[in-house]
């Protein structure tokens, strides 16, 4: 598509694992959504393509489905926005008026890094006639579902203007589709590209035939597995067969004894004809086709299910894939061309493998209906409830005697319990002829305890907990089969009825919820923006992928790519490098080294420095690399294909050296910490130590968190060819390092280098530093090759080279009275700071500084040590180490509740800072009444307490469901401790015929800065927002600027616009006054006339912030937000599985400039802690390589992760006089509120350890996966497992 020019669908993973680049596919109806990325353009042939400019654009007329993402606050950084729209449009092409459940499956597959999901379902649910206004604060024409290019509500068009399209566009292709069919599809078909063959059979005889002929060559219909491989494994086909236009595997057909289903029928259409069928059939024949179906519901994502087919899923014989179990559990058999095998476990040969001859084709798949004293079920559990591979799957039959409750035989396969499926024949075999009860529920998790058993090393690590899965599933069985009996009046086991709830699964639903916000006064102009929830200026350009990011500009001429060779050792010499073998690629250009570098091979931050390349230090000291990811190289070439290729085949030879050490414990061992080393300290906490009723002792751990921006980073090189000139145009927070940097590598001065940011894909923190890095490793390929150089990183290069989140471990201890107040704290932070010190030692001081949260401790003392490791070095990340300091403090007060027995919100109101002219720890005064406020209204909005009396009676009468509630204060510094940075500067440009030009040092990133100038300027100026424009960030117009961080952005760009057009406003006005009833035109080509500047810069100079660490006290922020949030949660105690019930929020931001923008940063903000708190896990293996490099291993929020009720208050009648208009910053602090899911979900394992008689402490590190909470949930059937002691193997996976 980028030769096509259309740019519009976006490449976020490469594996469909994103669903960024969602397109509309067309063969005939329906019509499907479908990655983009994994469909091979031979692939296509006869089919049509559809992609986001197809359907509008706002030169032509927007679509609504575009109007209403954009008009619903549901488009930030908009990389997603064109994968969502599509997906949304599809719907709509099969489904004009859906449902809100159509509406959810549609978007299961698109993840949304910036907006928390909400927003966009809001404004998509309007299609289904059930939404109300869109939270533009207007009612009528500003509504997402009204305006002139939108039909009301409930219409059964999806639009007037696109009606006409609709229906031309859909006979032309039935038209082209009909003639298809009649000529047969025509003959077989031949693709030949450089490295690949390809084949498309004509039909099935023809199919034979190239089998035959080609029995080693895959073959791939959906490419949802094959292509994946090819691309991240790096296997080779040469000649592929793609059997998708063969009749034969499409056919579907139903029987008396049940239904046959093409192999190449895709899983969706598997899904359609179980759905209707589970409602026409008898239940009781039914039962397969329903276990299936409860599968097939959470098996990847839309996009994926319609692509992937039931015949690839078995063959692809990977155990986490599902459906296997449940097939082989009902006993489906597979036709293949010489004859009928059953599905089972003698098919499979092991990992990827069948015992199918290399010549076999699977023809269709045979799904039985069930009998009536048969009862089947199937389990799956996974990162995320949908659109994630299980951890373990199953699948489970039982037919008893007619009339009885006598096992006449048993089926149960389990996927993920090894390398293929696993029927657990003895277990089986062991239980026929015992009825069902519970003595046949004691045998058989004896039996299964030994059958399942896991060796600690194996493959996928979390041995344990699967082994525990494994029996948890064998219960749920047994009790849904219980029920069943009952039913039929069979069966006298007892099944009490607080169990019941377990057996019923989560359900996934959509986020709604309610925004609450102060309106502007009465008396406010209505020409004035601010205040106001204004749509994100781009918001339109955005959905109809109009909107350019750096990898959507046109390739330059003679453009270059650079991929990145990065080491495979954590600690070690390189004793050679051989490249003569890459640059033999066809399309290799050049490698490079730190040889080829013409100034500094260092990035220099803070008088710390980082190599560029590894490179020798002095002749006494080898080439070493001090962790894996670590660049010693890059390849250049024509294209990014073969610069990858050519990457790949560069030979490095390493000679390890020792000690190497990976993890926070290791490194306190070894006292490896990076100076300097922090400490805080208020009051005597020694002698406090002596005074209180209770001492505490424990420690929290915190893991990292990758940023997952959906745009890796990336930029284009283009030299000037005269004086040294480079335009870099690149993904970066920080344009004047970038500029620093590359100047200093390329040993020229920064006005020579000019760095243009038009917005960033999602930053969070992530495209500060690391990129002004690959910025001047693309510079030195231009310098060297004097073309220009794109480099754009793959998904799980830029997960392992740029890193992310610091993991902490908090060692504490605490002394307080029996009533729950604090008198002391003693706090030991440690930090993953990996192989560099980066910005770590600036994150650790933010926590350091945030470690009272919003509690009085008189006596408190903090030590911040950042440990140094061979692994990537961490950097910044939204909240900047504040979510890592809060969080300690927030363990420690639960636990000191938990001692004193008392409910968890008491003890914090009662540490709460509550004088009017309170101190920090850091001795920065400050005045708690609006976080007092809104803690307060949080408890109220919330209706906590009546809530906490329903989840004590929830607990009380649900033994395997437990529920949790948790709620917290907030506050958080704004600005940088490091008092330089707190300025900002602008350009402002009037043109003659009255429009606007403003420029600024900030970087658009998704959070609304660009739009918050834009009104500031508006306000100002007095002139409409569609009169002003902001092109780009760029250093060549505003110099020296600071990074957009530390939720600072807008305090820094709106005070220098405001300043900017105040000078001109002031220049202006003597004419002005002159002729008061002109046009704004009127007056600016008058001022012309008389010579006025119309050019104006700002500046704004922030406040002095600075810490004095030896005296401990310093104002390090320019003020504080507030804050409050309160979360409930539902845990399966057998599964680990956790439902978020319920969030209230309420945040202190002042006097919003946009509403609508903040309540997208507070929602954005919190899902990311949702991430970091609950679901985000990173995995490395023994010897330091990531194991979680890409959406498939690595899980962000889904929508089914969303609270369906998600409440955002914007605290009213606030004021804060030290920002721009009273506002406040508002990007970081929301992240930190993800912790209250956290600790509810301790609470609720804290209520099932009860049930087991477990009243003490227990240790729960974050995030509380699934794995974690099962784990900590201690029963009958962890009991059973056998645990390894820790140290006596080699783990699968470290915490590091």
């Amino acid at each position: 598509m980028s030769a096509a020019r259309l740019t519009g669908t976006k490449y976020g993973c490469g594996s469909g694992g994103c669903g960024a680049c969602t397109v509309m596919l067309s063969r005939y109806d329906p019509h499907c959504s479908a990655n983009a990325c994994l469909l091979p353009v031979v692939s296509l042939h006869g089919a049509a393509v559809v992609t986001v400019e197809g359907i509008g654009s706002t030169k032509t007329k927007l679509h609504p489905v575009q109007e209403r993402i954009a008009k619903a606050h549901g488009s930030q950084c908009g990389f997603c926005t064109p994968g969502m729209v599509m997906s949304m449009y599809t719907l709509l092409r099969n489904q004009p008026q859906p449902s809100l459940e159509d509406i959810r499956e549609a978007l299961t597959g698109n993840l949304c890094r910036c907006t928390g999901y909400r927003p966009i379902v809001d404004g998509f649910k309007t299609f289904c006639g059930v939404s109300e206004c869109c939270q533009n604060g207007e009612s009528g024409k500003n509504c997402c579902g009204g305006g002139p290019s939108t039909l009301c509500n409930g219409s059964s068009d999806v639009s007037q203007t696109s009606a006409f399209r609709k229906t031309v566009q859909t006979l032309v292709l039935h038209l082209h589709f009909q003639l298809m069919l009649q000529k047969g599809g025509g003959g077989r078909l031949c693709f030949q590209g450089n490295r690949v063959k390809w084949f498309s059979p004509a039909d099935l005889s023809d199919l034979l035939e190239l089998r035959a002929a080609h029995p080693n060559a895959p073959l791939v219909v959906g490419n949802t597995n094959v292509g994946p491989n090819m691309m991240f494994k790096g296997d080779v086909h040469p000649l592929i067969i793609s059997p998708g236009s063969v009749m034969e595997l499409h056919t579907v057909s139903w029987g008396k004894k049940g239904v046959t289903f093409g192999s190449a029928c895709s899983l969706s259409e598997v899904k359609e004809e179980l759905q209707g069928a589970v409602g026409r059939l008898d239940p009781e024949e039914s039962r397969v086709f329903q276990a299936l179906l409860n599968t097939l519901r959470c098996l990847a994502g839309k996009q994926i299910r319609n692509m992937a087919t039931v015949g690839g899923n078995i063959l692809s014989a990977d155990p986490k894939y599902d459906l296997s179990c449940i097939l082989a559990a009902a006993d489906c058999t597979l036709q293949l061309v010489s004859k009928e095998v059953p599905l089972n476990e003698k098919f499979f040969a092991g990992f990827g493998r069948t015992h199918l001859r290399a010549d076999e084709v699977l023809l269709s798949l045979h799904i039985p209906r069930s009998q009536p004293w048969e009862f089947v079920s199937a389990f799956r559990q996974a990162q995320r409830r949908e659109f994630a591979f299980s951890i373990v799957n199953a699948g489970m039959k039982v037919v008893f005697k007619e009339g009885t409750d006598t096992v006449q035989s048993l089926s149960i396969f389990y996927g993920g319990m090894g390398p293929t499926l696993l029927r657990v024949k003895r277990t089986c075999e062991g239980l026929v002829g015992m009825s069902w009860n519970e003595g046949l529920l004691e045998e058989a998790c004896r039996l299964l305890a030994e059958e399942v058993a896991l060796p600690p090393t194996a493959h996928g690590g979390k041995t344990e907990f699967r082994s525990i899965l494994s029996l948890s599933f064998f219960f749920k069985f047994y009790m849904q089969v219980v029920q069943e009996l009952r039913e039929k009046g069979v069966g006298v086991a007892d099944l009490p009825l607080e169990y019941l709830s377990a057996l019923k699964p989560f359900k996934n639903e959509v986020p709604q919820g309610h925004q609450t916000f102060q309106m502007v006064s009465e008396i406010q102009s209505s020409k004035d923006p601010v205040g106001r929830p204004r749509v994100h200026i781009a918001a339109f350009q955005q959905a109809t992928g109009e909107a350019k990011y750096y990898d959507d500009l046109p390739a330059v001429s003679g453009e270059l790519f650079v991929f990145m060779v990065t080491s495979t050792r954590a600690h070690a010499k390189i004793i050679s490098m051989d490249f003569s073998e890459a640059l033999r690629v066809p399309g290799a250009v050049t490698f490079l080294s730190a040889r080829d570098v013409p100034g500094q091979n260092r990035r220099l931050w803070f008088n710390n420095t980082e190599e560029l390349f590894a490179e020798e230090e002095c002749t006494f000291r080898p080439l070493q690399v001090c962790c894996v990811g670590q660049i010693i190289g890059a390849v250049v070439a024509e294209s990014r294909e073969q610069a990858k290729r050519a990457a790949e085949r560069v030979r490095v030879t390493y000679d390890d050296l020792s000690p190497v050490f990976f993890t926070i414990e290791e490194a306190i061992q070894h006292q490896s910490f990076f100076n300097p080393k922090r400490k805080l300290e208020r009051g005597n906490v020694d002698e406090a130590f002596g005074k209180v009723d209770r001492i505490l002792e424990g420690e929290m751990y915190m893991g990292g968190q990758e940023h997952f921006y959906m745009e890796t980073q990336g930029l284009i090189a283009v030299p000037r060819g005269e004086d040294g000139e480079m335009d870099l145009y690149v993904a970066t927070q920080h344009a004047a390092f970038t500029q620093e940097v590359v100047g200093h590598t390329l040993g020229v001065d920064s006005n020579k280098i000019t760095c243009h940011v038009k917005r960033l894909g999602g930053g969070f923190g992530g495209k500060v530093m690391k990129i002004a890095s690959l910025s001047a490793i693309a510079a030195t390929a231009a310098y060297k090759t004097g073309r220009a150089v794109r480099c754009v990183l793959d998904r799980g290069d830029d997960m392992l080279i740029t890193s992310g989140r610091h993991p902490f471990l908090g060692k504490y201890k605490v002394g307080f009275m029996n009533d729950g107040t604090i008198l002391a704290a003693d706090i030991t932070y440690y930090s993953n700071g990996g192989s560099t010190l980066d910005e770590s030692s600036f994150i650790m001081e933010k926590a350091l500084l945030h470690m009272d949260n919003g509690y009085k401790i008189p006596n408190l003392r903090g030590h911040g040590l950042v440990c140094k490791t061979h692994l990537p070095s961490y950097t910044a990340f939204r909240g900047f180490g504040g979510p890592q300091g809060l969080t300690i403090i927030e363990s420690i007060l639960h636990e000191v509740a938990a001692e004193c027995g008392l409910p968890a919100e008491e003890v914090r109101a009662v540490n709460m800072y509550s004088e009017e002219e309170s101190y920090t720890h850091h001795r920065q005064p400050f005045c708690p009444r609006d976080m007092v406020r809104c803690w307060d209204e949080c408890l109220e909005k919330s209706d906590y307490s009546s809530r906490r009396l329903a989840v004590q009676h929830f607990n009380a009468t649900n033994r395997w469901r437990k529920r949790g509630i948790c709620a917290v204060p907030l506050k958080f510094g704004i600005g940088f401790s490091k008092g330089f940075y707190n300025q900002g500067a602008a350009l402002v440009n009037i043109y003659k015929d009255g429009s606007v030009l403003v420029s600024h040092g900030g970087t658009e990133m998704g959070q609304g800065i660009n739009t918050k100038a834009v009104q500031i300027a508006s306000r100002i100026l007095g002139v409409p927002m569609s009169s002003i424009h902001i092109k780009e960030t760029c250093t060549g117009n505003v110099p020296n600027a600071a990074p957009s961080a530390a939720s600072f952005g807008t305090d820094a760009v709106g005070m220098a616009v405001k300043d900017a057009c105040e000078k001109l406003m002031k220049r202006l006005e003597p004419v002005m006054k002159a002729y008061p009833k002109w046009t704004w035109s009127q007056w600016i080509v008058e001022a012309y006339c008389q010579k006025i500047s119309l050019s104006a810069t700002g500046f704004f100079m922030g406040p002095h912030t600075s810490v004095d660490w030896e005296k401990s006290e310093g104002a390090a922020y320019y003020y504080f937000t507030f804050g409050a949030c309160c979360s409930e949660v539902e845990i399966d105690c057998l599964t680990g599985d956790h439902k978020n019930i319920r969030t209230d929020i309420v945040m202190d931001v002042g006097k919003s400039l946009n509403p609508a923008l903040d309540v997208g940063q507070v929602e954005g903000g919190f899902v990311q802690g949702l991430g970091l708190y609950t679901i985000e896990e990173l995995q490395f293996s023994p010897d330091g390589a990531l194991r979680t490099r890409g959406p498939n291993q690595y899980k962000i929020p889904a929508l089914c992760d969303i609270p369906p009720q998600l409440n955002v208050h914007l605290l009213a009648d606030s004021q804060n006089p030290n920002a721009i208009y009273s506002s406040k910053g508002i990007g970081e602090p929301p992240v930190f509120f993800g912790c209250t899911l956290f600790f509810a979900i301790k609470e609720a394992i804290a209520a099932a350890r009860r049930e087991s008689g477990l009243n003490g402490r227990f240790a729960l590190s974050s995030p509380a996966t699934v794995e974690k909470i099962r784990m900590a949930c201690v029963d009958r059937f962890t009991e059973m497992v056998c645990f390894t002691k820790p140290g006596s193997f080699t783990p699968w996976a470290i915490n590091v």
